[in-house]
């Protein structure tokens, strides 16, 4: 039985560390969905999610939060809304070293606002690509008036992805009171 106090779900691309965020953080074993992957025009990656992966980590203060993954590919797209029913909000991840991350940006939130406004955004993989200026991102926030907290971080390092969820947490708290 799942016990959580809080559900956030993370989405966004194809090989932007979702899979990798929530096992950097799950005090479980995660449940995943992962199939090798057929499209290799998205993303080299050998394995990616298919459904739901799932995990939990309680925080500092005792509270219970499940983290759920969804899968990246716009096939899966219909399932999005099923995974964020009851949620407190969104983390979308952004590779940075995708082709478009700006189009891929604005696709998520626009896919992901949908079902709910509490976003946080996490940009990875600038490491991979430090040649393109990370501002563009905050640019492209402030003329698309969105207000969103916006961070780079390494999905592999748990720190990172903690500093995601707190945002989250914390985002959500600030909305309860206003």
């Amino acid at each position: 039985m799942i016990l959580q106090q809080y559900k956030i779900v993370f989405g966004g691309t194809m090989g932007s560390g979702k899979s990798t965020a929530i096992r950097a953080l799950s005090e479980i074993e995660v449940v995943g969905s992962e199939a090798v992957n057929t499209d290799a025009e998205a993303h080299t990656k050998a394995h990616t999610t298919v459904g739901i992966e799932y995990g939990e980590i309680t925080l500092g203060d005792g509270v219970k939060v499940g983290l759920y993954g969804t899968p990246g590919q716009d096939r899966f797209d219909f399932i999005w809304s099923v995974i964020c029913k009851g949620a407190i909000g969104t983390i979308l991840l952004i590779d940075h070293q995708a082709e478009n991350p700006l189009e891929d940006l604005a696709h998520y939130i626009a896919a992901f606002r949908n079902t709910n406004q509490n976003i946080v955004i996490g940009i990875t993989h600038v490491d991979e690509k430090i040649e393109r200026p990370t501002l563009i991102y905050r640019d492209w926030l402030e003329q698309q008036d969105c207000n969103y907290p916006l961070f780079f971080v390494d999905a592999r390092q748990q720190e990172d992805v903690l500093l995601l969820v707190e945002a989250m947490v914390s985002s959500t708290e600030v909305n309860l009171l206003s």
